[in-house]
């Protein structure tokens, strides 16, 4: 069957209807996305500025930030300029393009929370061998892993929609493009692609959550054998990152793991998951993690000391 394609843009109904509730949301969003900025480039400049890219958690944390911004760009920026226009459209490209953005960005940020785990099981249940195992070169490896594994992700999602014929309607019952709402425009039967759709992310949402959690399972049950202190320190770290684990879980198991299905709910959870989250990851290390608070200190009190000497 030839491809048929008479929509050029699509339109958003965005996250309300109502005038005053938009109003309300766009100054609400626009701090949150200020947050968004200003905590995840603080903690990059923590990391750079602080020499701690040498230890291997906050190499990943540093990039985990520099994804938190990408991946809340992709939509918040759009959603947060369509709260006060009259028309809320977007290009066919750009929807492709944001479609990518979101799968891109989300499945990579999904791989370095993996990876991160692993980095702590490492740490805490393999101490004599951490340096061996998380030298620099394996890192890098590892993060560039992250990379690939969320652009085959994401370019099999936007290759499953492209060849989608759409014919009208052309209304988007979301804020942003995702592959639910889209392929409920198609003009032709999108059955056996929603499930290749649902499979490929909820193979990776699913078996990254199961890998996580036997992860700080092991972790935990290690943690008997160690001093009081140790044990202190170890839940520091690792209490941060299992509380961003189930905040950034919990919306996209809810969205990706079930059939070609949409609900009212699901725009509320979508902005759980690509702006409350990116938002709250640099408060959660930040303040359950001792290291990171520390590094902040002596940063920000070394540059405030010279200045006052300059």
């Amino acid at each position: 069957m030839e491809k048929i394609n008479n929509v050029t843009e699509f339109i958003f109904w965005g996250l309300s209807q109502n005038l005053e509730v938009e109003e309300v949301c766009f100054v609400v969003f626009s701090f949150f996305y200020m947050v968004i900025l200003l905590g995840n480039i603080l903690i990059m400049l923590t990391v750079c500025m602080g020499n701690l890219f040498k230890v291997p958690m906050y190499f990943f944390l540093n990039y985990l930030s520099f994804v938190d911004i990408c991946y809340s760009s992709v939509t918040a920026p759009k959603m947060i300029v369509d709260l006060l226009a009259k028309n809320k459209t977007i290009s066919y490209v750009g929807c492709m393009l944001q479609l990518f953005g979101v799968h891109f960005f989300g499945c990579t940020e999904i791989f370095i929370l993996t990876v991160m785990a692993y980095d702590r099981y490492v740490a805490i249940c393999k101490p004599l061998h951490y340096t061996n195992i998380m030298d620099r070169g394996r890192c890098n490896k590892m993060l560039l892993g992250t990379w690939i594994g969320g652009f085959f992700h994401s370019i099999i999602q936007v290759a499953l929609v492209v060849q989608l014929p759409f014919c009208g309607p052309n209304e988007i019952d979301h804020y942003f493009c995702d592959v639910h709402p889209v392929l409920k425009l198609a003009c032709t039967d999108t059955y056996v692609v929603g499930v290749v759709v649902t499979t490929n992310s909820g193979t990776i949402a699913l078996g990254s959550f199961v890998i996580l959690i036997i992860s700080y399972t092991i972790i935990l049950v290690s943690l008997r054998k160690h001093s009081a202190e140790g044990r202190r320190k170890a839940l520091s770290t690792c209490g941060s990152h299992i509380a961003v684990v189930i905040i950034f879980f919990g919306p996209c198991t809810f969205m990706y793991m079930r059939p070609d299905t949409t609900f009212s709910e699901d725009k509320m959870v979508a902005v759980f998951y690509t702006i409350i989250t990116p938002m709250l990851n640099p408060l959660i290390y930040t303040l359950r993690n001792a290291e990171v608070k520390n590094a902040m200190k002596r940063l920000w009190s070394r540059r405030v000391f010279s200045k006052a000497n300059g």
